[in-house]
């Protein structure tokens, strides 16, 4: 008895720490959050915010113990309910669960199809111009996926030189990229149902991907972010069935399918390439059985993505000269200090700045997006002596390690900051529009396209949800849209698995945080960059329900 009461006793302080650590990371996120919402500015000098944290997370982690009790409550109702239905409604049931690919795969296109006829030849947006002159000009560099690159250049240029149309080589490429993501999300569901995941829930979760917003755009979007997000999704799949499945490493389709979704996340994102580097040594350790032939997989996925990429720089001679990607938070820092702090740059710390930031460059600087700054970056000056603008850094740093830390999260709050407002193009000119008070999305036809809408008022929809803020400002309903509260659902899923000791369910948000953590040192937040939670959320309300317990072991869908 004695023995009970303390192994309840340590369940008890084991989950009061785990709720305590989370509540005290998002009452941070909410208390910093703000501050840099409303004056670009966290003072960590301030004593009421370090007693309105204390507070805050006092708060929050009982409401959090409440919350996950009341899961509890329903995990144990769920192992003890048998649920019993109609022989009819088991029937149907049934049938759908072994017919329901073709119809998912039909929703799902049949849901698209009219935005695409709305915004037609589609979104042709976020660098696409410049993949597509890459391609036009033979001039490539290493900027962009050289993979992605010539899919989407080539097939313009490919479609253009037969039919004299750019917007039907867009548009070639928007049926593409609809069709392998109707086929990729079809194949989500139809996995989910074999691991007996609720009709109820498969079914939310297909209309989910057919008509939200978020999901909606990108899917008709030319970036690359939709293709490299259907490679990651693939991966989840795979990582939940091997923590699931001791079958996995049994099967040559789940190892191919392993191995072929990790090539196409690494080759599609670089912060991808790094993601899977740092999982693969993570993977190893929370995996007990067949470290080796894990360890081989990842080594053929590494191999492959450096072998693909490196055959096409050298083919094409593309220019990798670039560094200014890398060193995004590093110049917004340096560029933050001087305009808020310029009294500590000696003159020669000032004439070694300007040698890679001269003034008009760094007079840019704005506090939520580096790009105006960082694309005036000299790499070549940098490429020179390398150590030396490294010491700069760090010296300048030592005198102001705040005005650093806001720089960094000045460009990074959107991603953990639940009612950030995404306006961080605010001002700026394009094609066809200039960002007022919302940038959302890129809601964009660059040239050489030219939007020619089949469906105008539906056009007029998706052009007010991607430029204006209203969706922003609807309780509960902007947080639907918000990278930051989609991070923290993410979170408050992972804190309750782990406290629940289901580690077997948490291989899947390795990736998914190691990405969300290579994100923050980007040079803005943007829903583009963390498409995942949304394309995402089907597949993890399905390991929620795993964690429960309730599965619908009671019909067989086979």
């Amino acid at each position: 008895m004695c023995k009970m009461q303390s192994e309840k006793r340590r369940n008890e302080n084991r989950s009061l720490l785990i709720a305590g650590i989370f509540s005290l990371m998002f009452s941070a996120a909410i208390l910093f959050g703000a501050r840099l919402d409303s004056v670009e500015n966290v003072d960590v000098r301030d004593v009421a915010l370090w007693l309105q944290l204390a507070a805050f997370t006092i708060i929050f982690t009982a409401f959090v113990l409440l919350l996950w009790w009341f899961f509890d409550c329903l995990q144990k109702r769920g192992r003890k309910v048998n649920r019993k239905y109609p022989e009819i409604i088991t029937n149907a049931i049934k049938w759908t669960g072994r017919h329901a690919d073709v119809p998912s795969f039909l929703f799902l296109l049949l849901c698209w199809l009219p935005v695409f006829l709305a915004v037609y030849p589609g979104f042709f947006v976020y660098d696409a111009q410049d993949e597509y002159i890459q391609v036009a000009t033979r001039a490539f560099s290493t900027h962009h996926p050289l993979v992605h690159v010539l899919l989407l250049g080539g097939m313009i240029c490919g479609i253009h030189k037969l039919t004299d149309s750019y917007n039907l080589g867009i548009a070639c490429y928007m049926v593409f990229q609809m069709v392998l993501a109707a086929g990729v999300f079809t194949f989500l569901f139809s996995y989910l149902r074999r691991k007996r995941i609720s009709c109820i829930l498969c079914l939310s979760g297909l209309v989910w991907i057919g008509l939200f917003p978020t999901v909606v755009m990108f899917t008709l979007c030319s970036a690359k972010d939709a293709l490299f997000t259907l490679s990651l999704l693939l991966l989840l799949v795979c990582l939940l069935e091997m923590g699931t499945e001791e079958t996995f490493f049994g099967s040559k389709g789940w190892q191919i399918l392993f191995v072929v979704s990790g090539m196409g996340m690494m080759l599609l994102r670089n912060n991808g390439f790094y993601a899977f580097l740092v999982m693969t040594p993570l993977l190893l350790l929370a995996q007990k059985k067949r470290r080796g032939r894990l360890f081989l997989l990842a080594v053929c996925a590494v191999a492959g993505c450096v072998l693909v990429n490196g055959g096409l720089k050298a083919a094409l001679h593309a220019d990798d000269s670039e560094y200014q990607e890398l060193l995004t938070v590093p110049i917004q820092q340096l560029a933050r200090t001087y305009q808020y702090a310029p009294e500590v740059f000696s003159g020669e710390d000032l004439e070694t700045l300007y040698e890679v930031l001269d003034e008009e460059a760094l007079s840019l600087y704005t506090p939520r997006l580096s790009d105006p700054v960082k694309y005036r970056f000299d790499n070549e000056a940098f490429a020179r002596d390398k150590g030396k603008y490294a010491k700069l850094w760090l010296r300048v740093g030592m005198k102001k390690p705040l005005i650093y830390l806001n720089a960094w999260w000045m460009t990074s709050y959107g991603f953990w900051y639940p009612d950030t407002v995404i306006n961080v193009y605010g001002g700026n000119t394009v094609f066809t529009f200039t960002y007022k008070d919302n940038s959302y999305f890129g809601y964009e036809v660059e040239l050489p396209g030219v939007r020619e809408s089949k469906i105008p008022w539906l056009a007029e929809v998706y052009r007010r949800l991607s430029l204006e803020v209203w969706k922003e400002k609807v309780p509960v309903v902007s947080w639907l849209f918000s990278p930051g509260a989609m991070f923290w659902l993410y979170a408050f899923l992972f804190a309750w698995l782990w406290k629940n000791r289901r580690y077997e369910l948490l291989y899947p948000f390795l990736p998914i945080f190691i990405l969300w953590l290579t994100v923050l040192l980007g040079p803005t937040y943007l829903p583009r960059y963390v498409l995942f939670f949304w394309y995402a959320l089907p597949l993890f309300l399905a390991v929620m329900q795993l964690g429960s317990g309730r599965e619908a072991k009671y019909i067989d869908t086979h």
